[in-house]
């Protein structure tokens, strides 16, 4: 859910219009928005034209009787999409003004910046369309340079997009640090410093900042600028101090964040329905690694497959470990070549990216996913809309490492809600048994597992009643996989590998 913050205050001839368009962005961008707008004291009939707009939008409006002021409006709004939201790390907040300065149309932009990862998008101004008097455009320009916030040029613009949970995290940090709890206020200024306030206040919570260019539309105001520069200069001047404590916080927040693996060393980071004995410090799998194997359908040799940790990449700034499963071969009139490609966090087991790409007789199949475990929710390329995800999510590749990592005790059968399609939840692991495999020219002591994805496809799927033999020991190498295909079954046999040593 996209909320859609509006403040009025006397803004009877744009108001309207302003909301209008912001149906019309989300019509075309087809997101599911709600808009909530507060008419803070406003005597020229803005109320009305607000109250008439909700009766045909998605819309909630909130009334002041006497005026509180921007910010106290701003932050009323933003409390509400907070209260409404169940799911923080995905929905989000957009501050819009109702003077039509901002340009309803970049929410697009943003909207989309967020759902590519990153936590607090601000809009920039680059040009400003229409007149002004020099003093106005000198006060502008400078301002920002008065309430400097890290990582954003324009500080006072006041047009923003947020994920949630930043927000969530931001009020109870100011409700700490005020000892009033939650309630305290996140907003103790007023006007552009308020606006530099909202963003240094949020900023020590966002992984990913980004900054759009928009454009400020003084052509379209209908109505005299209630800017005084001399006194938004003063008020700049004084909110500086504050806008300087909360950019000091950043640097406490970032310390604390420094000290964190210290304090944390040797606690269960794992989800809570994963057993504490599953955790895993990052990927202990070498670069490098790299298993081949026979495939056979009953005597007759049909393929192979090969297991590779290929390499360290960074994706969206995460340093990841890229691993591949692969399976070629066939016979008569059947062909099946299939890649599962995974990319997880190298410190923390959590994907970030799965490809599957599949050729099965004529048919390809191909299917990237790029998955956001920190903002909860993933992404299937070429489909402009976002799905949930599951806390620390893995895909089907990963998976067929990580099994490897987690102590398994004969007999259990183990529950984990960890596939990143969280409809496919839980992964079940069955441990069968011991038993003795002779692969890659020696016989080995091995562990029998067998694994089930929920409505999952291939290996994993339940109706595959796949099996895997792991070797019982440190290493737990993939020595056999035995699997059900549509034309019968067929089983994979290790038949060298190749494991550096770890530097």
């Amino acid at each position: 859910m996209i909320y859609v913050c509006v403040p009025v205050h006397n803004e009877a001839r744009t108001a309207g219009l302003v909301l209008w368009k912001v149906r019309q962005v989300f019509t075309a961008f087809a997101r599911e928005y709600h808009i909530l707008a507060c008419d803070d004291g406003s005597t020229d009939g803005t109320g009305e034209i607000l109250a008439s707009y909700g009766r045909v939008l998605p819309m909630t409006l909130v009334t002041h009787t006497e005026r509180q002021g921007y910010a106290r409006s701003l932050e009323e709004l933003l409390r509400q999409a907070l209260q409404r939201t169940d799911r923080p790390k995905r929905d989000c907040a957009i501050t819009l003004h109702a003077d039509f300065v901002h340009a309803p149309e970049t929410m697009e932009e943003m909207v989309k910046r967020l759902e590519s990862g990153a936590d607090l998008v601000v809009g920039e101004v680059e040009r400003s369309l229409g007149t002004r008097s020099w003093g106005e455009r000198w006060v502008r320009r400078f301002a920002p340079r008065l309430l400097r916030v890290s990582g954003v040029r324009d500080s006072v613009s006041g047009f923003m997009a947020l994920r949630l949970i930043v927000l969530r995290q931001a009020t109870q940090r100011a409700g700490a640090g005020g000892g009033g709890g939650a309630t305290a206020p996140l907003l103790t200024t007023e006007g552009w410093s308020a606006n530099a306030e909202l963003l240094a206040r949020l900023t020590p919570h966002a992984r990913r900042i980004e900054t759009v260019p928009t454009s400020a539309r003084y052509d379209l105001q209908q109505r005299p600028s209630r800017l005084t520069p001399w006194h938004q200069l003063v008020a700049a001047w004084r909110g500086r101090g504050v806008v300087r404590a909360a950019r000091s916080a950043t640097v406490a927040l970032a310390l604390a964040f420094l000290a964190a693996p210290l304090s944390l060393a040797g606690q269960d980071s794992a989800h809570a329905s994963l057993p504490a004995a599953a955790t895993v410090a990052g990927v202990p799998f070498p670069v490098g690694e790299r298993l081949t194997y026979g495939a056979k359908y009953g005597i007759f040799s049909v393929g192979t497959a090969v297991m590779e940790v290929v390499g360290i990449d960074t994706l969206r700034g995460i340093e990841t470990v890229h691993m591949q499963f692969r399976i070629s071969g066939g016979a008569l009139w059947y062909h099946l070549d299939q890649t599962l490609e995974s990319w997880v966090g190298r410190r923390d087991f959590q994907s970030r990216r799965f490809r599957s790409v599949q050729d099965e007789r004529d048919r390809h199949r191909e299917r990237t996913y790029e998955i956001f475990p920190d903002s909860g929710f993933y992404r299937e390329v070429g489909r402009d809309t976002t799905f949930a995800t599951v806390a620390q999510p893995l895909d089907d590749a990963a998976f067929l490492y990580w099994v490897r990592t987690v102590p398994l005790e004969i007999g259990k059968r183990y529950e984990f809600t960890r596939y990143f399609r969280p409809d496919r939840n839980p992964v079940i692991i069955e441990v069968l048994g011991r038993e003795r495999v002779n692969v890659a020219g020696k016989k080995w002591n091995a562990i029998v597992v067998r694994p089930k994805i929920p409505q999952g496809r291939g290996i994993f799927s339940e109706r595959s009643e796949t099996r895997i033999w792991l070797s019982d020991d440190a290493r737990r190498l993939v020595l056999a996989i035995q699997s059900n295909f549509s034309f019968g079954q067929v089983t994979l046999k290790l038949k060298e590998f190749s494991v550096p040593e770890q530097p």
